[in-house]
């Protein structure tokens, strides 16, 4: 009788499941549609666009995989408890932990796959994708401006950025260059970037600067150079050329697990030209991005052990119910990993272990509560 409710309770997930995967990836896909008609109005081909996107689709399912399995383990249990069927199996002698199990083999299986995906699929389609971008011209540069380290992409510059928020960069260094050599050094306290995609023309206004101007015929000679101040500074670069032949430098993002841990070992030696007081917390930033993509593939039997007991107690048949509760553990989820990735500065406070504390608890609690509910 044992297998017959298995065999009911996981066919039955298994199809709530799909349906809710499928309607929560089409959601968050419906905002690309804007984005492929723009590509098609610059005379992409549409084949090529649906390569763009088929990229993408590994990292979102990363994030849709959790959030269907908890959406579906509270609606499902949730429907079982209202109809009665909870306490049909127990009078049968079916305890709760064997009602649980087919779901939480299932979040294990689902699990190892959301694993897999963030630790080799996702990356390597996200680098994929950038390549593909920069061959078309269609890469955000703004997204190549990383913080605590030199960037020499763009032409005829180099760049460090001490801090980026969005547009907003703050303690810039900026090294202009000409056949000759250097040319100018610019410090910055703040700056803005603007980026025109139709003219591919970056604008970085630079404000609270020290510019040091190198002579023209010896730049090498420092007793030479000539130094100002200035309330603003503007820098006007054209990246029609690099958009389109430069080559592709791989970032956090775009790193396999190995990789990753591979660079958190030696950051040095994956940025090269990294400045030393950077080193720390490009380890740390590397170091809480490998704990997010473990802790959100884990995500999927932490979610599961939590909704099954949190479904039964709800009593409802409506679904509103199940989506708030899911609502309400996805916020609580993702607020630790803002935190964590707030904490960059501060690597004596360990924020690479933040994004465990959800997982860990989510198990803890779940198991207390099927405990109780046995």
């Amino acid at each position: 009788m044992t297998r017959v409710f298995n065999r009911y309770l996981m066919g039955d997930f298994l199809k709530s499941f799909s349906i809710t995967l499928a309607v929560l990836t089409f959601v968050m896909y419906v905002g690309v549609v804007v984005q492929a008609i723009d590509y098609m109005s610059r005379g992409i081909s549409g084949l090529l666009i649906m390569k763009i996107f088929a990229l993408n689709i590994p990292f979102t399912l990363s994030f849709v995989i959790p959030v269907s399995v908890l959406t579906t383990v509270l609606l499902h249990f949730g429907r079982l408890s209202a109809d009665g069927e909870i306490t049909a199996m127990k009078s049968c002698g079916v305890s709760l932990w064997q009602i649980a199990a087919p779901i939480l083999f299932c979040s294990v299986l689902l699990s190892l796959v959301c694993l897999y995906i963030n630790a080799e699929v996702a990356p390597r389609s996200h680098w994929m994708r950038r390549q593909m971008l920069r061959d078309l011209g269609e890469e955000d540069p703004l997204a190549l401006l990383d913080e605590g380290r030199f960037v020499n992409d763009f032409p005829g510059v180099k760049v460090y950025i001490g801090k980026k928020s969005g547009a907003q960069i703050e303690d810039i260094i900026l090294y202009q260059f000409d056949e000759k050599g250097a040319r100018a050094e610019v410090r910055a306290k703040t700056g803005t970037v603007e980026f025109n995609a139709e003219t591919r023309v970056m604008e970085i206004d630079l404000r609270q600067v020290r510019l040091t101007e190198y002579d023209k015929e010896h730049p090498e000679d420092q007793s030479k150079a000539r130094t100002l101040s200035a309330d603003s500074y503007p820098v006007t670069l054209d990246l029609r050329q690099m958009l389109k032949k430069g080559k592709v430098k791989k970032k956090p993002a775009s790193m396999t697990f190995s990789e990753l841990v591979q660079s958190i070992r030696d950051v040095r030696q994956t940025f090269p030209d990294i400045q030393e007081q950077n080193v720390q917390r490009m380890r740390t930033k590397m170091a809480v991005d490998a704990s997010k993509r473990l802790a959100l593939a884990l995500s999927c039997f932490s979610f599961t052990l939590l909704a099954i007991p949190l479904g039964i107690r709800s009593h409802r048949k409506e679904s509103s119910i199940g989506i708030g509760l899911a609502l309400i553990l996805l916020f609580i989820f993702y607020l630790f990993m803002i935190i964590a990735d707030s904490l960059l500065d501060r690597p004596e406070w360990r924020p690479d272990m933040i994004p465990w504390i959800p997982v860990v608890g989510s198990q803890l609690l779940g198991c207390a509560l099927l405990y109780r509910n046995r």
